[in-house]
This record gives structure tokens, C-alpha cells and sequence, in this order.
């Protein structure tokens, strides 16, 4: 059977829906994304700001004591808007000795090739 003029039309318009449809949700998850975003770097100025201020330090433990939702205040346990939130990073390399030629990262790894090397037998 023949496709009439009707038929063509309509799946035209079930496709332009379709693409209408798509191009919502991609803008629509492009502007979570963006909220997102905005919320972690905001977030993250109002903790460095409390490390050096304390009325942020009030404000992030009142905003924290009204958390509506349980398990989010439990994220807070033990957790100190005063102390910087870093994790452990390895102890910084000695300082270069004075006169060495080459810079302190360069040594290190000088040093790690001599100390790994099989002793002559």
C-alpha cells in the first residue's frame, strides 16, 4: 500500500518532535551541569573563606546543623569548617644542597636510579 501525503507528514512531525525532545534534554542537562558546577566552586570559596573567617565558620556550621536530611548531616560528622580539608600528601622532598647543579626533583630521581640498582657481584 502507498504512503499518502498524511502519512509522510506525520512521521515528519514524530520526527521533529523527536529532535525537539532531544535538543530539551541536552540543554536541560548542559544547565545541571553548569548548577552543579557553580554549586561546588561556591561551596568550596565558602570553606576556604571559614579557614580564614569566622563568621563563614558560623554560617557553614549553622547551614550544616540545618540540613533537612539526615544523611547529609552524617556527610558533616567529625568534619571541622576550621581545618583546611587536604588529604595526605606525601612529605615534601628535602631542600637541594647548596651548590648542586641540578634542581631537587632531577636529584630525587638521580638518587631513586642509584639506590635501585643491583650491587656489582
Amino acid at each position: 500500500m502507498a504512503e499518502t501525503e498524511l502519512d509522510r507528514a506525520e512521521k515528519r512531525y514524530a520526527q521533529a518532535k523527536a529532535r525537539l525532545l532531544s535538543l530539551k534534554n541536552r540543554e536541560a542537562t548542559k544547565a545541571r551541569k553548569l548548577d552543579t558546577r557553580r554549586k561546588i566552586i561556591l561551596g568550596g570559596a565558602l570553606v576556604d573563606l571559614a579557614e580564614r573567617d569566622s563568621n563563614a565558620t558560623a554560617m557553614i556550621e549553622r547551614l550544616i546543623r540545618n540540613l533537612p536530611r539526615e544523611q547529609d548531616r552524617k556527610a558533616f560528622e567529625g568534619w571541622d569548617a576550621k581545618q583546611p580539608a587536604k588529604a595526605e600528601d606525601p612529605p615534601a622532598p628535602p631542600p637541594a644542597a647548596p651548590g648542586s647543579a641540578l634542581p631537587a626533583s632531577l636529584q630525587k630521581r638521580t638518587q631513586h636510579l642509584a639506590s635501585s640498582k643491583n650491587p656489582p657481584s
